[in-house]
């Protein structure tokens, strides 16, 4: 794993790039392995962290545990104020995970450099267009599992004049979905980049902190816009 990692920061730095996807050529075609990398990271990170904080768990919680309770009633309350007590039991293993792996995905890049080059999963639009999808396609999924195929009457109601609307929506949103956590989280990377080379000290650290806060932020709202595609399915549920 170490030499993977000093030859990854290696050869981002002798990229001429900004970002580095570090891209190969397989038989699937192009692959950013920087982008499978993060991924990969920060799927353990997500794990570890759940799998730490519950090992042995504390009537009165502290510590890793304490932090993990708060995001977890802090989404558990979202959820069921969206999707209703049977939504917020089906969908929270989901959100709940889809939640931290973006929360976790977003504040890896703003890392320090040092023995790996650290990005976000998510400054890439192949991961945010990925997560999109999912969390598109699992609302059909998820409506067809409730209602069955009852689940797409949405589409003509009020009137069948309507289904080219709802038709657009469900194209539109998945696309501003990404394309809203892309741009934020590629954007700060690019910007903290810069700042580094204008000004090695201070300025950075400020705009580090900044840049988490807006990482926990674009999680939020991508989370709850995953929860109002969701809340279609259990609109008729308590």
């Amino acid at each position: 794993m170490g030499n993977v990692a000093t030859d990854m920061t290696q050869e981002a730095e002798h990229s001429k790039e900004i970002v580095h996807y570090l891209a190969q050529n397989t038989f699937l075609g192009e692959i950013h392995m920087q982008t499978m990398y993060m991924t990969w990271i920060t799927m353990a990170i997500v794990f570890l962290l759940f799998y730490v904080a519950s090992r042995n768990p504390k009537l009165i919680p502290s510590g890793l545990q304490n932090g993990m309770e708060f995001f977890v009633d802090f989404l558990n309350g979202l959820m069921e104020g969206t999707l209703g007590m049977k939504g917020r039991k089906y969908m929270a293993p989901f959100m709940i995970t889809l939640f931290m792996f973006i929360f976790i995905g977003n504040e890896i890049g703003m890392l320090p450099q040092v023995g790996l080059h650290w990005t976000s999963p998510t400054n890439d639009i192949n991961t945010c267009f990925a997560l999109s999808l999912m969390v598109a396609i699992g609302v059909y999924v998820v409506g067809i599992c409730q209602h069955g195929l009852g689940h797409f009457k949405h589409f003509i109601s009020p009137s069948p004049a309507f289904l080219p609307l709802h038709l657009l929506e469900e194209i539109t949103k998945p696309l501003t979905m990404a394309l809203r956590l892309f741009g934020n989280i590629l954007a700060g990377e690019i910007l903290l980049i810069v700042l580094y080379q204008l000004s090695p000290w201070i300025i950075p650290e400020f705009w580090v902190m900044f840049s988490l806060f807006i990482g926990f932020l674009q999680a939020f709202i991508f989370t709850m816009l995953a929860l109002t595609s969701y809340a279609i399915v259990f609109a008729h549920h308590d």
